[in-house]
C-alpha cells in the first residue's frame, strides 16, 4: 500500500512539474483533431502548399506566424485559455517525444480530410487516420511518462478531445471533380454516410486509447465562403446552396453519431458543436458583432480573385476586427473569438448538443 500511496505521489508531482505549479486548468490535458481552421504548426515543415507559418499569418498573435491560418487566434485558442490553460496548447510536432505530451497536443493539419485522398492536390498533410495513429503514439508516451497504463488511463479519460473535419472533403475532394471523382460516385447523402462511417471509425480507435470525452465539431457553410463566393456567386454575395445543403446533410449525420456513440460508449460521452448556425448568425446580423464585411478576405484582393491564401508579406487590410474571413477560406481572430467563446459555453440552445464543452469538461 505504501508502495502504491509513493507511486500516486510521484506521478502527481512529475505531472505538476510539467504542466507548471500555477497551472489549475479544468480538465489535465487538450487534443486536438482538424484540420486548417486549427492547425498551428504541423504542416509548418512539411512538403504542402497548404502552410502558414508566414506572415502577414499571426500578424495579430502574440508569437507571430506559427502555421494558425489567422490574423490572430484560432477557435483553440480561445478554448484552451477558457479552460484554464496557462499556454496554447501546441502542435504535435512540436511536442513528440516531451513530457509536455502530457497536457495535450494538436494533431490539426492544413488540407486534411476525413477521407485519406483529400487534399492531395495541395500536397503533404495528415488526415485524419494518421492524426489517430499519432495520438496513438502519444498514448505510449503519456503511459511512459506516468509509468503505468491503468494510471495513463485514468488521467486521459478526464481530458477533452476535440475532433474538427470534414471542410476540406466537401473543399478540397466532393465538389472539386477536376481531381477527385466522389462527386459523381456519390449523392450528397450517400457521401455524408461514408464520412460519418470512417469519422465513427476513427473515434473509435480514440476511445480504445483512453479518450472519453468528445467534441465533435460540425463544419461551416463553406459555400459562403469568400472564395466560393467569387467562384460560384453571381453578385459576390449569394452563398453556394448546393455546397451548404451538402453541408447540413453531414452536420445531421454527426449529430447523430453523437447519440449513438453516447449510448454506445457507457463511460464516455460526446457532444456536438453547431458550428453551421453560428457563423449564420455572424452573416444575418454582422454590425451586432461589429463586422462589416462577411464577403471578402481581409488578405487578399476584393473577393480574393481566385486567391486561397495570403501572399507571403502581403498587406493586409487595415480594420481587420471588421472582416468575418481572414483569407478566402478562414475566420479571423474577431470571428474565431466569437465562435470560441460559443462553443465553450453556449449562448443558445441549439450551440451545442446535449451540451457545451464547459459542461464536458465538469464531468
Amino acid at each position: 500500500m505504501e508502495r502504491k500511496i509513493w507511486f500516486g505521489v510521484c506521478v502527481t508531482l512529475l505531472v505538476v512539474t510539467v504542466l507548471g505549479v500555477n497551472a489549475d486548468p479544468l480538465v489535465p490535458c487538450y487534443f486536438i483533431f482538424g484540420d486548417s481552421l486549427v492547425d498551428n504548426g504541423n504542416n509548418n515543415n512539411i512538403a504542402s502548399l497548404a502552410r502558414a507559418n508566414y506572415l502577414p499569418y499571426g500578424i495579430d498573435f502574440s508569437e507571430g506566424p506559427t502555421g494558425r491560418f489567422s490574423n490572430g487566434k484560432t477557435t483553440i485558442d480561445v478554448i484552451s485559455e477558457l479552460l484554464g490553460f496557462d499556454d496554447y496548447i501546441p502542435p504535435y510536432a512540436q511536442v513528440s517525444g516531451s513530457q509536455q505530451v502530457v497536457r495535450g497536443a494538436n494533431f490539426a493539419s492544413a488540407a486534411a480530410g476525413i477521407r485519406a485522398e483529400t487534399g492531395q492536390q495541395l500536397g503533404g498533410r495528415i488526415s485524419f487516420g494518421e492524426q489517430v495513429t499519432n495520438y496513438q503514439n502519444a498514448v505510449s508516451q503519456v503511459v511512459q511518462i506516468l509509468g503505468d497504463e491503468n494510471q495513463a488511463a485514468n488521467y486521459l479519460s478526464k481530458c477533452i478531445f476535440s475532433v474538427g473535419l470534414g471542410s476540406n472533403d466537401y473543399l478540397n475532394n466532393y465538389f472539386m471533380p477536376t481531381y477527385y471523382s466522389t462527386g459523381s460516385q456519390y449523392t450528397p447523402d450517400q457521401y455524408a454516410q461514408v464520412l460519418i462511417q470512417e469519422y465513427a471509425q476513427n473515434i473509435r480507435t480514440m476511445y480504445n486509447y483512453g479518450a472519453r470525452k468528445f467534441v465533435f465539431n460540425g463544419i461551416g457553410q463553406i459555400g459562403c465562403s469568400p472564395n466560393e463566393l467569387a467562384q460560384r456567386s453571381p453578385d459576390g454575395s449569394t452563398c453556394d446552396e448546393r455546397i451548404n445543403s451538402a453541408n447540413r446533410i453531414f452536420n445531421a449525420r454527426l449529430k447523430e453519431l453523437v447519440q449513438q456513440l453516447n449510448n454506445e460508449f457507457t463511460d464516455g460521452r460526446a457532444i456536438y458543436i453547431n458550428v453551421y448556425d453560428m457563423f449564420q448568425d455572424l452573416i444575418d446580423n454582422p454590425s451586432a458583432f461589429g463586422f462589416t464585411n462577411t464577403n471578402s478576405g481581409c488578405c487578399g484582393v476584393g473577393k480574393n480573385n481566385g486567391q486561397i491564401t495570403c501572399l507571403p508579406l502581403q498587406t493586409p487590410c487595415p480594420n481587420r476586427n471588421q472582416y468575418i474571413f481572414w483569407d478566402a477560406f478562414h475566420p479571423g481572430d474577431a470571428a474565431n473569438v466569437i465562435i470560441g467563446r460559443r462553443t465553450f459555453r453556449a449562448q443558445k440552445s441549439t450551440d451545442s448538443y446535449p451540451f457545451d464543452i464547459e459542461r464536458l469538461a465538469q464531468i
